[in-house]
Parts: structure tokens; sequence; C-alpha cells
């Protein structure tokens, strides 16, 4: 039968997966993570200084800081006093950085995840007295600049302009000295303007850290929208429940309501938790779960999901799961956790800002002494004020904030296609797609199987074959034994089932009323030397033998989904070069849909170890650098998921082992979304690199005309503050990314 690995208990798939060591587990098994709320943490050098420091500490197997969230992730190795260890590098963190305040998520006396979003606003809060404070010394800048002054008093109202402007810069700069933290941004605008003032450039020295000033502000503001912008997309979470207690209608935090409790959902509310409708029928729009815009009909006995918004009824729902294990927490704790994933260009950047400062500096100091020394006329006052436009040009955050945020937003972007992408490595990955495998059913096919056909032997009859079918295969999740229980439509009494055992890869055996059943594939018939008729058909054959004689078949058949053959001819459109199924099916359906969809290649008839040794050679055929996906349906196809580079599962709605045990959570049941992912990767690479290639350019060309003296500090601010900025909106672009179906 086909993929035997399903024949599993739920219980035992989890153990598969465990002891497998799934990719997004494997941490967990090992370590005890850690999420901190870094309150006032507004500077993207200091957040990689943040997590530079706290990941060489003692006992810290890694360290993840995320500046768009303002959050820090620590994985804890178990051998430690893990709150000594907290509490020290809390510590820590405030003396590298005063001003954060370092405050745990999930601790009861502190605050819990849906909350922590609150504490990113601090940024807008005191913008207006920034706004107001900036105002007043651009006033007294204009009236030093335009009016007639004696030169000190011009001194005077100058240095009051700059003070207001720029004294929490000095400060700050004077402190991270102190701590021995020389290399940042505070540190290149305090010598560049000081130095400025110190050569006469009073005009020069003020402008410069007021418009630096006024850059970081816009800069602040924009990319705390943005971050907003991007948490809207996936804002799903429910905000009340309407708990009824006995004839009233109570509004409740979804925390509160436990499993069994009843909630009325009306017209245009979100629906808070899963469960089941038991009163009422509506539309619902499944849009933040999905990314599908068209509306679904619920009704009486149907399942329903929480985040999904009611559209026209009224529903009566009982809860079947509490909120921190439903499916809508689930995929809230997996887009909160995607940006702690860092790509490897992100790691670039940081690495290399790490290293790109104190380079600038140094040839800022070159620069201001050694062509006074060896040029004939050049003067000190002349190259010490090229050093120091040379200074404030030279500041990463550009680089060191729009990358991230450009794939935070591609990330984004996804959720609202309904695809799950957990962590920008990942996304990244994408880009390198050479081989995609397949998992057959449930991916490619829809997985609701029929009995098409009975064919019995003279001495049973067609009832009696399917009855004793239905009863071996009462214990088993696998879609084909539901289609065989289907068919027979009677509950099965599991009293009278005795030494049921699967045999994997073959099918499954029982006693039945005192007679042993065998019903499974051909292999199971063989094995048992029980001769049986061989049937030339598409679908799945299951053979069934009572008592060491061979009883009859039942031919099951499932369909290919409608979107399957789009999905294969859309990702050979984007350059995948190689497109695979691998099946435990038989040989004739396996070919038959692989010819049907236009696959390239195609192995059937494989158990599941079978399976990863068919990736395994599969991968070898891709360069160093290509990525090979494996698509599948959730925790059943763990193995091969595991050992694939990028591995995707299918029909991610309700499916908890999906979310699990997959890097990319596919949220319907299409396989076009394969490729859209892809095109949101590629563009959000695009984006990426655009800010690369311009903030390194245009820094490269103004350092070198500074260096020439053809550029002053007006350009060199702009060269600063302005391609900021401009970095900025652009990565804003890659959340607004739209796949037209």
């Amino acid at each position: 039968m086909e993929k035997e690995i399903k024949n599993l208990s739920k219980s035992n798939l989890r153990l598969v997966s465990s002891n497998i060591g799934i990719k997004s587990q494997q941490a967990n098994s090992k370590n005890i993570i850690k999420k901190f709320i870094l309150q006032g943490l507004d500077c993207a050098n200091c957040a990689a200084k943040i997590e530079r420091q706290v990941s060489e500490a003692k006992g810290i197997s890694s360290a993840n800081v995320n500046f768009l969230t303002k959050t820090l992730t620590l994985e804890i190795e178990k051998a430690n006093n893990v709150q000594e260890l907290v509490s020290k590098i809390s510590e820590n963190i405030e003396k590298i950085e005063p001003d954060v305040k370092v405050i745990e998520i999930g601790n009861k006396n502190k605050i819990s995840e849906d909350k922590a979003s609150e504490h990113g606003d601090e940024h807008e809060e005191s913008s207006k007295g920034e706004i107001i404070r900036l105002v007043v010394a651009a006033g007294l800048f204009g009236i030093a600049t335009i009016a007639k002054f004696s030169s000190t008093v011009e001194l005077v109202i100058y240095i009051i302009s700059y003070l207001l402007a720029g004294g929490e810069v000095l400060l700050t700069a004077l402190k991270n000295i102190a701590r021995g933290e020389v290399f940042d941004e505070n540190f290149l605008m305090s010598i560049a303007t000081v130095g400025a003032f110190a050569i006469g450039q009073y005009p020069e020295g003020v402008a410069v850290m007021l418009f630096y000033q006024l850059g970081e502000l816009f800069q602040g503001i924009a990319v705390n929208r943005s971050r907003k912008s991007i948490t809207a997309l996936m804002d799903i979470r429910p905000d009340f429940a309407n708990l009824k207690v006995e004839d009233d209608i109570k509004k409740v935090s979804p925390e509160e309501v436990t499993i069994g409790s009843i909630i009325v959902v009306k017209p245009g509310e979100k629906v808070p938790l899963d469960g089941k409708v038991i009163e009422g029928s509506s539309m619902i729009d499944t849009s933040a779960l999905t990314g599908e815009s068209v509306p679904r009909k619920v009704n009486e006995g149907d399942n329903i999901l929480g985040g999904v918004i009611n559209k026209n009824g009224l529903l009566t729902i009982r809860v079947e799961k509490e909120f921190g294990d439903s499916t809508i927490s689930k995929i809230l704790d997996l887009v909160q956790n995607a940006s702690s994933k860092k790509a490897p260009t992100e790691k670039f950047i940081t690495k290399f800002a790490r290293y790109y400062t104190p380079a600038v500096v140094f040839s800022a100091l070159a620069l201001a002494i050694l062509p006074p020394l060896f040029i004939e006329g050049a003067t000190f006052s002349e190259w010490i004020y090229r050093a120091l436009s040379f200074l404030v040009v030279s500041c990463p955050c550009a680089l060191v904030v729009s990358i991230p945020l450009g794939f935070f937003g591609g990330i984004g972007g996804a959720s609202k296609n309904g695809i799950l992408v957990k962590g920008g490595n990942y996304l990244e990955a994408l880009n390198n797609v050479e081989v995609v495998v397949f998992d057959k059913t449930g991916t490619l096919t829809k997985g609701v199987f029929k009995v098409t056909e009975v064919k019995n032997q003279k001495d049973i009859s067609k009832d009696e074959l399917i009855a004793y079918a239905a009863y071996v295969e009462s214990y088993s999740n696998h879609p084909i034994a539901t289609s065989i229980l289907n068919a027979y439509g009677m509950e099965v009494d599991k009293n009278s089932l005795q030494n049921y055992e699967e045999i994997s890869g073959h099918g499954v055996k029982a006693v039945v009323k005192g007679k042993e059943v065998l019903a499974g594939n051909y292999k199971l018939m063989n094995e048992e030397n029980i001769k049986y008729d061989e049937v030339d058909t598409i679908g799945t054959v299951v053979h069934v033998a009572v008592d060491k004689k061979y009883a009859g078949y039942i031919i099951i058949s499932d369909e290919v989904k409608d979107d399957s053959e789009r999905a294969i001819k859309a990702l050979k459109n984007i350059g995948v070069k190689k497109t695979v199924m691998l099946t435990g099916d038989n040989k004739a359906v396996g070919t038959k849909v692989a010819k049907q969809l236009g696959l390239d290649e195609v192995h059937a008839e494989l158990l599941p170890d079978q399976k990863v040794e068919k990736l395994e050679m599969l991968d070898k055929e891709k360069t160093s650098k290509g990525k090979l996906v494996f698509v599948g349906d959730g925790i059943n196809d763990a193995p091969v998921l595991a050992r694939a580079d990028i591995g995707i599962a299918m029909g991610g709605v309700g499916s908890d082992a999906a979310i699990e045990a997959a890097d990319v959570v596919i949220m319907t049941d299409e396989p076009s979304k394969i490729a859209s992912a892809i095109k949101i990767a590629k563009r959000t690479r695009s984006i990426v690199m655009q800010n690369i290639i311009f903030a390194l350019g245009v820094k490269l060309v103004l350092l070198v005309a500074i260096a020439l003296g053809v550029g002053t500090m007006w350009e060199a601010v702009f060269g600063d503050v302005g391609v900021t900025l401009i970095a900025v909106l652009n990565s804003m672009r890659a959340m607004q990314t739209q796949i037209a179906k």
C-alpha cells in the first residue's frame, strides 16, 4: 500500500519524528530557550553588539537579537543554572546599553509574548519631545547663521544649538568609550562634529549633528511603522471570546477558555479558538490563514479554526483546543520567531559592519595626518575637515537596518499569501532551488480515497470482504484505511479484534472473530505464500486473505489535484531543473500520475527508508550551491522532510504535525504556492541586493569624492542618514508582494 509509514499510529509518528531529529525541534531537545524584549533598543549597531557579547557568555549555546522586533532569544545549555545565568546576562546587557531594559517574555511577573509588541512603541511616544528639541536647535542654528552677531555670541548660539541637537549623542559616545566600546555611530558623529568645531567650521558641525539626528528620527519612525505594517499582515490573534455560561454570554480572553466550553461567534467577529460548530451555519473568511480571498461555508458538525472571520451567520462552537495548542497560536509563534533565524546575507552584513567601522576610522586618521606630512602645501585644517567628512559617511546603519527589514518584510509578505517561512535562512535558500521532490498522496493528489471496486472470490460475499478489511484497518489513520471504513459504513467492534500487527511496507494482520485476516499489497501475499489475482489498474489495490486463503481485492482510487499540473509548469518556468515524485504506491499508479503532470522522474513502491535513500541520490545530482526541496503533507514524511535542504509541508491548516515538521508551511493544498514562495524569495533577495549595492555604492563614491576634496560634510550627511532612509523605505516593498493566480 502507498506510503506505509502512514499506517503508524500518531504516537509512533511523533516518536519517529523525535528520533530522526526534525530540524525545527533539534535545539529544543538539548537546550532551554528563553526570550526577552529589549525595551528602548533603537540602534541596529547596538543590537549587533549585544548579540555578539551575549553569545560569547559561558553557558549560552546561541544568542539572537532581532532589532526589528526588539527581541533577544537565548539558547541556554541545560547544565547551567538558568535563572542565575539569565539574571547575569540581563545585568551585562544593561551595562552595555544602559538605556535598554531587559524584560522576560512568558514570565508571569513580566509579560506574555502577545503583549510584547506593546513595548515596541517607545520611539513613537518619545518622538514628539525629540521633534520639539530639534526644532528649537534648528531655530537657533538659523538665527546664528542669518543674523549678524559678534563671533563670541555666534559661537555661544552654535554651541547651544549643537548641544540641544547632539548632547545625547555626545553623552552616549563618552559612556561607550568608558566601557571600551569605541567604534559605533555615536563615536563617529561626535568626533566628526567636535572636530568641525575645533577647526572653526561651526555651522557645518551643528548642521551635521542636526541632520544626523533628524535622519535618525525619520529612520526610527520608518522602521517602527514598517514593523507595525508587517505585524498587521498576520494580525489574526482574536481579542476576546464570547463564552456561554448557562444562559449568559461573558466576554473573556481566549486564554481563559477551556476545552469543552461553548463559545458564540457573531457576524464580523474572529473565531477565537479551534472547535466544532454545534449550531448555526455561516460563510467564513479564511484569508488571514490561507491567503485565499474566497469565503467558504461551514455548517453544523464542521470543524473550524481560530483566526478565521465569521461573515454573516451566528455560530455556536464547542472548543476542542486550548488557545496555546490551537492552530492560530502555533502560526503566530512561527511568524514571530521566523526572523530569529537569520539569512547568510544578514550574518555577513553584521560581521562586515563589525570590521568596516574600525577600518574607516583608521583610514580617516591616516587621511588627516599623512597628506599634510607628505604633500607640499597641504594643511592640517583642510585634511582634518576631509577626514571628519569621511567619518560621517562611513556609518553602516543603512545596511545593518535595511537588510534584516527586507527579510522580515519578505516573510510577512509570504504570510499574507498563505506561505509560512520559518526563517530568513530558508527564504534565502529558496533562491537556489534546483530539485523539487514531491510526495504523492495529499500533495499532488487530493488524498481523498474512495473504494471504486470490490472483487470477491466465490466462497465470500462482497460485504464480508469489506467487513474483514475494515476490521483489520480499523487502527490505521491512513487515507486508504479510512476509505475502507467509510465503505463498510458500520461501527467496528474492536473487542472482536486480536493480535493486531502492522507490517511496514506490506499491510496489516489481525485475528477477526477467530479468523486470521491479512490486508495489504501483493508483497504481503507473496510473503505469506498466498496466490492472488494480478490486477492492472491505476488505483491502489488492497488484497485480502482469510485463514491463508485468498478472499479477493479492493480497488481504492485517488484524484490528482486540479492545481498540480500548473504547479509543475510554474516550477520549470522559474528555473527548477528537475521535478521528481517519490511514492510508496505501485508503479502503474506512480507512472500514470507522473506522466499526467509532466514530472521528470518517478520512483514508486518505496518504503520510508528507501525514500530517504532516493533523496540522497538526488541530492548528489545538484550543484554545490543548489538546494533540494521535499514537499510532503506533514509528519508522515518526517524522515524525508528532515533530510531535504528545505522541507515544505502542504495543507498546513489544522495540521499540527505539518507546522512542527517543515521549514516552510503552505497553508492551503495548492502545490502552485511552492513556485509563489520561490518568487517571493527572489523578490526579497532582489530588494536586499538593491540596498547593499546602493548603500555601498553611494558611500564608496562619496568617500572617494571627499578624500579628493570634491565632497563636503553636506554630501556626507546624505551618505549616512539619506542613504539609510532610502534603503529602509525600499525594504518596505518586500512586504507588499502579491502573487497573481
